[in-house]
């Protein structure tokens, strides 16, 4: 016996039912399985992938109940200029010195932002960060030197 002799088997594919074409087409009568009237009952039946039948769908709905937050966006750390009076006067100061000093816990991706809250009374070299207007203002008061 090989593949040359192999008779074809009749019984494995079935002809398919022929659906909706009456009593003789061998599926059901008039219904032919899909209910009595309505939306579902009718020929192409199926709606377009997320409607609800009328009701605004959900893809419309999430912009006016949320808004749009844009993905990947970064916020700077904001720091008070009176954690910085803990330095000696003319240390020079950046990110990581704060970070290795313990007065963050962690470098923020958008940075580390300096606020005017309280005062400095120290001279120090500021080096990377961003400031604020009022927290610029206070730090050329003092005598403190803003490198790049």
């Amino acid at each position: 016996m090989n593949l040359s002799n192999i008779e074809k088997q009749s019984n494995l594919i079935k002809p398919s039912k022929r659906r909706g074409r009456g009593i003789g087409s061998g599926k059901g009568g008039h219904t032919t399985g899909t209910g009595n009237k309505g939306q579902k009952a009718r020929k192409g039946r199926k709606p377009w992938l997320g409607f609800e039948g009328g009701q605004v769908p959900l893809f419309k709905r999430l912009p006016q109940i949320r808004g749009f937050i844009r993905p990947n966006t970064t916020k700077p750390l904001a720091v008070g200029l009176n954690r910085l009076n803990i330095f000696e006067e003319g240390t020079e100061v950046s990110p990581v010195v704060l970070y290795q000093s313990g007065v963050i816990t962690k470098i923020s991706d958008g940075g580390v932002k300096l606020l005017a809250d309280g005062k400095l009374t120290r001279k120090l070299k500021l080096k990377g960060f961003t400031f604020s207007k009022g927290a610029q203002e206070i730090v050329e008061k003092s005598g403190s030197e803003i490198i790049g």
